[in-house]
Parts: C-alpha cells; sequence; structure tokens
C-alpha cells in the first residue's frame, strides 16, 4: 500500500511528493521539484511499466508526477541529456556530451534497453502514451539546464568552467583527474561538461512570477551559452508576425509560448510556430534553428523528426535533403574562434508539413551554436600542457526550449 506519511530518507518518489504536500499544507506556500538530468540512471528516470519501487504505472503515479515535477534539467555538468545516438539515429546533432556509462551509485552495468527511460526526448514521447492510458502525461515537463556544481559559482562558459566542485578548479592536473568509476569504465575529468544555465520568461524580476513562469513551463535550457530564445505556437502566424521586430506581443496574441498547450485548431490547416533567437552577446554566432517533433502515429507507435527549419549563410540542401554543416573557425593551438561564419540572429515561421489532426504531438526548438572550442582548449592553452588523447576539442553549443504540445480535439 501507498504510505499516507513521508519517511525521511525514502527512494520512493510518491513519498517525495507526499512531503512536498505537507510543506504546501503547513506553510500555504507552493512546492516544485526539479530533477536532475537522468542520463546516468540506469533506465529509472522516466518508468513507462514499473516504478522505481516496482509497483506498476498507475494513475497515482501520472497524476502525482504531472502536479510536482513542471520542469526538468535536461542538460548540466554530467553530460547531456537531451536525445541519445542510439535512440534518434537520423539525428545528426544528438550525440552531444554523451555519458552513458553506467550511474554513480548503482553497480548494475548499463545497457541499451535502459537509455528510452533516460533522455527527455524519449520521455516525451512515451509521456503521450501514458496519457492515452491514464489521461494524465507524466512527462508534460519544461526544460532547463543546469550545472550541478557545488561551488555556488555560475560558471557555465568553456572559457570561465570552475568544474564541479573546489578539487576540480582550474589547474593543469584536472583533465586528467578521473571524474568516477563506474560498471562500464572510468568517466575520465576531461569529460566534465561545462553546463548548463536556466532561462526564464518571466512578467517581472521577483521570486513569484520567477516561480509562476516555472510552474506554467515558461522556460528554456542552454548549455551555457547566454543566447535569448522565443518560441510560440499558434494556427495562424505569419512572416509579417515575425517582422515586426517585437514578435512575442503577438505571440502571446495569436498563439501560447514555450510550455503551453496549443489552443482548439481552427480551420482545417496545420499547426504553425514563430521561433526566434539571439546569440549570446559575447558569445558564439548561430549555425541553424531546428524543431524537434515526436508523435503517436496511426498505429499507436511513437515516431520523431528534426526539422531544420532556419539557418545561416544562405547555406543550400543537398540531394538527400540535409543542410551543409556551416564551418569551423576553431583555432585549438590558440583557444580562439571567430564569428566571420553564422548569424547573430535566426528567425522563422514555420508551418509543420507532416501534421495530421488526429496525431497527439508535442515540439520543441533547439538552436545550435557554430563551432566553439570546449574547456579543455582553454586549459591547455592557459597552463602550456598537452590535451588529453581522446578529450573532444570542439563542440556546438544550443538551447533547448519547452515543448508545445498538441492534442486532438484539444
Amino acid at each position: 500500500p501507498y504510505t499516507t506519511q513521508a519517511p525521511i530518507g525514502s527512494t520512493d518518489p510518491l513519498d517525495l511528493y507526499a512531503y512536498l504536500q505537507s510543506i504546501e499544507d503547513e506553510t500555504g506556500g507552493s512546492v516544485l521539484a526539479l530533477a536532475h538530468n537522468g542520463n546516468m540512471s540506469n533506465g529509472f528516470m522516466f518508468p513507462v511499466d514499473e516504478q522505481y519501487t516496482g509497483r506498476g504505472i498507475d494513475a497515482r503515479y501520472v497524476e502525482e508526477r504531472a502536479r510536482w515535477e513542471p520542469m526538468y534539467e535536461i542538460t548540466q555538468i554530467k553530460g547531456d541529456g537531451e536525445a541519445h545516438p542510439f535512440l534518434s539515429p537520423e539525428d545528426e546533432f544528438a550525440d552531444y556530451e554523451t555519458w552513458d556509462v553506467g550511474n554513480l551509485d548503482i553497480t548494475e552495468a548499463k545497457t541499451d534497453d535502459m537509455l528510452q527511460y533516460e533522455y527527455a526526448r524519449e520521455a516525451l514521447k512515451n509521456g503521450l502514451l501514458l496519457e492515452q492510458r491514464f489521461g494524465t502525461n507524466p512527462y508534460k515537463f519544461g526544460v532547463v539546464g543546469s550545472t550541478d556544481s557545488h561551488t555556488g559559482l555560475a560558471t557555465a562558459q568553456e572559457d570561465n568552467f570552475f568544474g564541479k566542485h573546489t578539487g576540480t578548479e582550474p589547474s593543469p592536473e584536472r583533465m586528467d583527474h578521473p571524474f568516477t568509476e563506474t560498471p562500464l569504465g572510468v568517466i575520465e575529468g576531461y569529460e566534465s561538461v561545462a553546463s548548463g544555465l536556466a532561462a526564464v520568461w518571466a512578467e517581472e524580476n521577483t521570486r513569484a512570477s520567477i516561480f509562476d513562469a516555472m510552474m506554467r513551463k515558461e522556460v528554456y535550457g542552454t548549455t551555457g551559452s547566454r543566447m535569448a530564445v522565443r518560441f510560440f505556437g499558434g494556427w495562424d502566424f505569419t512572416d509579417d508576425d515575425l517582422n515586426s521586430r517585437q514578435p512575442a506581443f503577438l505571440g502571446y496574441e495569436k498563439g501560447v509560448p514555450m510550455g503551453g498547450d496549443l489552443r482548439a485548431r481552427t480551420g482545417n490547416g496545420a499547426p504553425t510556430f514563430m521561433v526566434y533567437a539571439l546569440r549570446d552577446p559575447v558569445g558564439a554566432n548561430l549555425d541553424r534553428i531546428q524543431i524537434v517533433k515526436g508523435w503517436i502515429d496511426g498505429d499507436g507507435n511513437t515516431q520523431e523528426r528534426v526539422y531544420d527549419v532556419v539557418w545561416s549563410d544562405g547555406r543550400r540542401r543537398d540531394g538527400n535533403g540535409n543542410l551543409p554543416p556551416v564551418g569551423n573557425t576553431v583555432d585549438v593551438a590558440n583557444a580562439n574562434w571567430l564569428n566571420t561564419i553564422g548569424a547573430s540572429e535566426l528567425g522563422v515561421v514555420w508551418t509543420d508539413p507532416d501534421f495530421d489532426p488526429d496525431d497527439a504531438a508535442f515540439y520543441y526548438a533547439r538552436v545550435i551554436e557554430i563551432p566553439t572550442p570546449r574547456w579543455v582548449v582553454y586549459d591547455a592553452f592557459r597552463y602550456g600542457i598537452p590535451i588529453p588523447e581522446g578529450a573532444e576539442t570542439v563542440h556546438q553549443e544550443r538551447g533547448y526550449t519547452s515543448p508545445i504540445w498538441y492534442t486532438p480535439g484539444g
């Protein structure tokens, strides 16, 4: 039977939810829970059939999780948790800062079948299935980034990365000092990720307004870049709406922002999405904006597709419909890069070309920057030391918006 009290130290999420309820009851305040990136959870973060305790997934579980966990940490210092190349083999950007070698506290080796319960995109798809079963989607979350550092420092930029704790602050040795060891091998120090940041679209810079924005999921996460991203969904956005230079006003008027549900369908058309991004003022130019769609097809199976919706430098798709790479200006030897490629801002109004009004779906935007050096390049340059063999030196930082959901007949 479920517990009615909330024991301290329980590993059952339902006990956490009971404890949160007790706080609200006692204080009259409001509370939410934000889970760490689940890429090292050995398949426990996003269950579909069985809870962590061994009980089956049921209506209480999905309703409680949906209530108490409106957001999810999609990226952090221990790897990126948006997608995995095994789960999304057609997504050329899925293999980004991938940590998939096990859990820090579980001795059981990880297997490929666990990955589907650890990554955000797969959870968003499985949430649609659970909503069909129980009437509630437990994984209808907004996304943010966070550092998971224990220093209290907001140092998520590659050229100012202070590590997870005081033992991994900048030094000539930290790249070669292992982060941890798992049943599948050692995670090296150079694999730590200078990530991430949480962004909130609040009406005011107050605790109450920021909390409200988090509850309505009008949030996004980046891997450390301070890019600005807006994402709206509706049924009749036009290019003129974007070209107003203040598109957020029309975004709210004609649609819903990131984290929302598309309003009831009007007419027979497909949904339109207005997305735009401005680069970090002291960071890298933008490569492209993509919209990621997940849905349940007519056979009851989950599907996904990544659309390049707007990009820089006038590139053209090849014969297979793929977009050529933006290029690479990184000078590893001198820890430098140039903003001579890419764009300072990108925006587009996009209509789903594959829309089926009978298919439940979600959409979120992914903004990709041009290639820049990882933090190991700056360490090597500043200390005059070699970069360890196997360390990635160049990457493309990114931002992820919270999804917008479509429900048939909604």
